[in-house]
């Protein structure tokens, strides 16, 4: 493939993000604008009734954030003046078609002018209720699609998925695409359209029966979980995501579409500075968890990799990918993660976490120092249960002793603690896979799209997305676990 500077590709050109409020979409606006303050135009698109709301999003979730705080420095005055002229508020809803745009001429707008269309729009909740799921990843794919074929001067459309599409294979998964109807464990009669009219049924049936809120979220949740797994997949989230590449791959036609997998993505290895992240993130949580004192056991394999990526990384190889394809329209598949040419183990972080915290201690609400220590590691789900039972026994027996006179609290109690040994063992459910994950995403069509780079003169100082140019060490001691303490902790 051919490729020159990315910075001259970006100049006097309109790119349409999808689902711009997303950790990700902030990083290449930021990115975008920072680099190329002479992109012609970006249309940002955001789940909102009207202009006025879309505003508020945009100020309060987006150009609020600390991200942007080195533009606004190396800009001062002009930040404002370079946000009203080059962001277009696109308020809509990629769940809808025509991407739920009311505004006529806004949207003939879009359509006569846009080069490029991102699509980072998605909910990432492993456990999410399936009618969500499949509006925003699935059908939310399909109408960003079905909106870019009316998109005349379109050059190419980016699709963020997940390489978490795999399911739990071991060994070398490679960049291939999904076709429709494909499933993990060989079950055939997957039907996108069926699988909404099951959920449409389900609704239906919960309302007629006077279903609570909270009864509908459980049920919603529960078949999401099951028909994810009734296919070969582990979780709501890998599943829609999956179906929603299906949906790409048959509605694409000519277009140029590059489908861009990342693995776990992490906090900004560089850029605009090291360690920005924005939300408790998979691995995070147990960072989170295990700084404040809260996690003592943990289910996995010490031994089985992890698969972690930083987000700057990610969003360069988005641009060189975006850049590549519209100079010369074809199709790929590109998978970002680091477990090919940079691997880490999980034995890795709790290393680096149980250094960094002991080091630097977190300072509870009352002032003192939180002690870690190494965490019980168990190496299976029989283990794992019999732990919880084992701590719910003497969690039990101790509120008993403290609550024999006062019989009400001592019942609240105990509901309590059962709802979060609950939670706890669901969500290990959830995240069981990942624990025990012994798969290496291939990338050779990302080192194709680097080696490309290196050779084709793009600027590859600014555009940087080499796993093994990371220092792991380096980078979760003094910069991952740091951003974390410093944007996360509450």
């Amino acid at each position: 493939m051919e490729l020159g500077s990315i910075l001259h590709f970006l100049h006097d050109k309109t790119i349409l993000i999808a689902g711009a409020t997303g950790f990700l979409a902030k990083i290449l606006l930021e990115k975008i604008l920072r680099v190329q303050p002479n992109v012609k135009k970006l249309f940002l698109l955001l789940r909102a009734e009207d202009t006025k709301s879309a505003t508020h999003r945009l100020h309060n979730e987006i150009i609020g954030k600390d991200l942007f705080k080195l533009l606004k420095e190396k800009l001062g005055a002009n930040f404002n003046s370079l946000v009203s002229e080059k962001l277009v508020l696109v308020p809509g809803d990629i769940t809808c078609e025509d991407l739920g745009l009311k505004d006529s001429i806004l949207r003939e707008e879009i359509c006569s002018q846009t080069d490029v269309i991102v699509n980072l729009a998605a909910t990432t909740n492993f456990d999410e209720r399936y009618d969500i799921a499949l509006r925003l990843n699935t059908f939310g794919a399909k109408h960003v699609v079905s909106f870019a074929k009316n998109c005349v001067k379109l050059k190419v459309l980016v699709h963020v998925s997940t390489a978490y599409v795999s399911g739990e294979r071991g060994g070398l998964i490679l960049e291939t695409p999904y076709h429709l109807g494909d499933s993990l464990n060989g079950v055939t009669g997957l039907d996108i359209d069926a699988e909404n009219r099951l959920v449409q049924g389900k609704l239906n049936e919960l309302r007629q029966e006077g279903a609570t809120t909270d009864e509908v979220k459980m049920a919603m949740k529960d078949l999401a979980i099951a028909r994810a797994r009734a296919y070969g997949w582990p979780n709501t989230y890998v599943f829609t995501k999956a179906m929603g590449e299906m949906v790409v791959e048959d509605l694409k036609g000519n277009m140029p579409v590059v489908i861009v997998r990342p693995t776990i993505v992490t906090s900004t290895l560089r850029e605009p500075f090291p360690g920005w992240a924005e939300g408790v993130r998979t691995i995070d949580s147990l960072a989170v968890a295990y700084g404040k004192g809260k996690l003592t056991c943990f289910l996995g394999d010490l031994e089985a990799p992890v698969d972690v990526i930083p987000a700057d990384m990610v969003v360069n190889a988005m641009l060189v990918a975006m850049a590549a394809h519209a100079k010369e329209p074809n199709d790929r598949i590109y998978q970002v993660g680091s477990s090919v040419r940079n691997q880490l183990r999980y034995q890795n972080l709790q290393d680096y976490g149980l250094r960094y915290f002991t080091e630097n201690p977190w300072i509870n609400k009352n002032g003192k120092p939180i002690k870690v220590s190494r965490v019980t590691v168990l190496n299976n789900m029989a283990s794992f249960r019999r732990y919880m039972f084992i701590r719910y026994l003497l969690l039990l027996k101790g509120l008993e002793l403290a609550n024999t006179a006062f019989c009400q609290y001592f019942h609240d109690s105990y509901m309590e603690l059962n709802r979060k040994i609950q939670i706890v063992m669901r969500l290990v459910d959830i995240y069981r896979p990942y624990l025990f994950f012994y798969g290496a995403f291939d990338d050779m069509n990302t080192e194709k799209l680097r080696m490309a780079a290196r050779e084709g003169g793009v600027e590859t100082d600014l555009f940087y997305f080499d796993p093994k140019d990371i220092d792991w060490e380096d980078y979760f001691m003094n910069i991952h676990i740091p951003g974390i303490v410093k944007y996360i902790f509450k």
